[in-house]
């Protein structure tokens, strides 16, 4: 079964102005609170949150089971352990002591039933698909054997709950996995995997339907009031919380309407925080906040795929001679919000390295001719992207280098928005090489190797297929530890170096803001403010 997980990074996804502000709710704001600018998140319950704004809030409410050190391996936070003899079957054992911001203990039933409501297909989570890899998930999704278009009904899932987990006792459960995953403990860092309190429950099963409008967590912040689309959302500090204290007693998050006030009230001392600022305000954000402006790298991957499945592109000799062609360092855009990929795997995970790409990411145009002409490379090329985010100009330069290097024709076509071009794609219908990215799930390299470039991978449009990587992929997941697992994928990846199914392209880099009240301003491996350590100037 593929599940499909769009990943729709662009590189002016936000508009952030110096005009006049457009937030909503007042300015009275209590001296020991800090205002923190976001967009309108659109959900809330932790299982059905893909998007950076909800996350945000999340972060404040909700502790996951691990976090993640300065070299991105992942550490109990939540979870007194997570461990496995096999790679198989994970026992989980929660520290006592966290209860939901109602009062109730945090249980293993708190995570099992939260899961199952995730995994179950009907439910329509978007994050439910980070469940595949846990024992019964098939059996929990909707099927169609005809088809999606074949206009007949999808039949009922043959369960309402994953086989893979087990209770052991109040504090501890088990999963069982499908297929062996050295790397398991990343995952339970994501969103999808918190917990959810009984009073979240109607019935078994079933969400109150109120429930995301004030929704309980258990981690170092709680919601004040309800969640009210258009208006802020505050949250307090929950004293009753038994990891590390947060330095700020609470947090508004004020609602922009597409952030496009935000940066302006930021430098008015109205805002504090103000996250995803786009390289079109980049320069005017220096001028006006200095030091305060800050820089570091998210967990997007930019890269051009080829359809490798066209007799035209089907050949490694030709796919590298295309890619040493380009010129990254002159297509790159704005150093501050991206930097120049020559390597498969995001630098943010345990494993990646610089360079991997080799010899087909050093920019050669004289060697990259001499290699499309012997191996009868196309004499004109299409680069196919999506016209919604901001990538025309970048993709007509590197039409133009491809012009001047390789001396073919190329044409550079736009679809609406990147779903579109998936669509193409799909339909094996004729795009060239075509635009796409990545975020991470979770941080490993299988991560950013496995759905890509695997065999029936969930995200593999280019339709690459390798049975050494397939099997080196295998070899990782049932490697003895973290550690064993990562020379595996670093394997994959070198494979991925000699067929470049893909040209990295980019990796992206974030900036955000914050005014002088504040300090200790640090993002997290998703890209999320760290609220725990942040605090007040005075």
């Amino acid at each position: 079964m593929r599940v499909r997980r769009v990943a729709a990074w662009t590189t002016a996804a936000l508009v952030v102005t110096f005009g006049a502000t457009a937030c909503t709710g007042g300015d009275d704001v209590p001296a020991d609170t800090i205002v923190v600018g976001l967009a309108e998140p659109a959900h809330l319950i932790p299982s059905n949150t893909i998007e950076p704004n909800g996350a945000q809030v999340l972060a404040a409410l909700f502790t996951p089971l691990v976090g993640f050190d300065a070299e991105h391996r992942p550490v109990p936070l939540a979870a007194e352990s997570v461990e496995s003899e096999d790679n198989s079957e994970w026992t989980v054992k929660l520290k006592p002591g966290f209860t939901f911001h109602n009062g109730e203990n945090v249980t293993a039933d708190s995570y099992l039933n939260a899961w199952n409501h995730a995994a179950y297909g009907p439910n329509g989570q978007a994050g439910g698909y980070l469940f595949e890899k846990v024992d019964g998930y098939a059996d929990l999704q909707t099927t169609d054997p005809d088809g999606p278009d074949s206009g007949q009904p999808a039949g009922e899932p043959k369960a309402r709950t994953l086989t893979g987990l087990a209770k052991v006792d109040d504090l501890t459960f088990t999963i069982r996995l499908s297929a062996p995953f050295a790397e398991f403990p990343s995952i339970l860092g994501h969103r999808a995997f918190l917990p959810l309190p009984a009073s979240a429950w109607q019935s078994e099963g079933v969400l109150k339907a109120d429930f995301e409008r004030a929704v309980v967590g258990q981690g170092p912040f709680r919601l004040k009031g309800t969640w009210e689309p258009g208006n802020p959302i505050e949250v307090e500090r929950y004293d009753a919380y038994p990891g590390e204290k947060p330095r700020l007693r609470s947090v508004q998050f004020r609602i922009y309407d597409q952030l496009s006030a935000g940066l302006a009230d930021l430098t008015d001392g109205a805002t504090d925080l103000v996250r995803n600022i786009p390289a079109t305000s980049v320069k005017a954000a220096q001028e006006a906040l200095g030091d305060r402006l800050r820089n570091g790298p998210n967990s997007a991957y930019q890269f051009l795929a080829f359809p490798t499945y066209e007799p035209e592109f089907a050949s490694p000799e030709v796919r590298r001679a295309i890619s040493m062609a380009i010129d990254r360092d002159a297509v790159n855009g704005s150093g501050d919000q991206q930097a120049p990929a020559r390597s498969f795997v995001s630098p943010l995970v345990a494993g990646a390295r610089p360079d991997t790409c080799g010899e087909a990411c050093v920019f050669d145009p004289a060697k990259a001719k001499a290699a499309y002409q012997a191996a009868e490379g196309p004499a004109t090329l299409r680069i196919t992207f999506n016209d919604d985010g901001g990538h025309r100009e970048w993709v007509d330069a590197v039409c133009g280098q491809l012009r001047t290097n390789l001396g073919v024709q190329c044409e550079a076509v736009a679809e609406p928005t990147y779903r579109d071009v998936l669509r193409k794609v799909d339909a094996r219908q004729p795009v060239g090489l075509f635009r796409q990215a990545w975020s991470m799930d979770y941080p490993s390299m299988e991560n950013y190797l496995a759905p890509l470039y695997a065999s029936g991978g969930s995200s593999n449009y280019s339709g690459f297929s390798d049975a050494g990587f397939d099997t080196l992929l295998r070899e990782g997941g049932r490697a003895a530890d973290q550690a064993a697992a990562i020379s595996k994928y670093q394997e994959a990846e070198a494979v991925l170096a000699e067929q470049v199914p893909v040209l990295p392209l980019r990796f992206g880099r974030e900036s955000y803001g914050h005014s002088e009240r504040v300090r200790n301003v640090e993002t997290d491996a998703y890209g999320q403010i760290d609220l725990l350590k942040v605090e007040l100037t005075s």
